[in-house]
């Protein structure tokens, strides 16, 4: 099973950020108080758990409780902040986002087996 690391401070996100030249990053912004975002983060940790070794780090960030980051990261890819919402960061650029009930296992599963294969 792959891990997710909580993103608390702006300087965690820098590190991230960085080490998405080495592997991509799939960057998961979640609001502990909506209850899409708690689908959303279901269908992410089932996708977790059942990657043995995952394509991608993972990231998670909590938009309520750390606002700095979830701005830094929406201001440093120049993408509009949603949540739930993922990002895959790949060499320090988003490649593609999406929300709200399009974040599915099987979405991921698509997306991964393929964004991050090809530039």
């Amino acid at each position: 099973m792959a891990g997710i690391q909580q993103l608390m401070t702006v300087e965690q996100w820098d590190d991230a950020l960085k080490a998405s030249s080495d592997k991509p990053l799939l960057i998961f912004k979640h609001s502990t108080s909506c209850s899409i975002s708690a689908g959303a983060h279901e269908e992410l940790m089932h996708y977790i758990e059942d990657a043995a070794t995952a394509p991608v780090d993972f990231a998670i960030v909590h938009v309520i409780e750390e606002r700095p980051v979830s701005n830094a990261i929406a201001e440093q890819l120049g993408i509009k902040h949603a949540s739930p919402q993922t990002i895959l960061v790949k060499d320090g650029q988003p490649v593609w986002d999406t929300s709200h009930w399009h974040i599915t296992y099987s979405f991921l599963s698509e997306k991964l087996g393929s964004s991050v294969n090809n530039p």
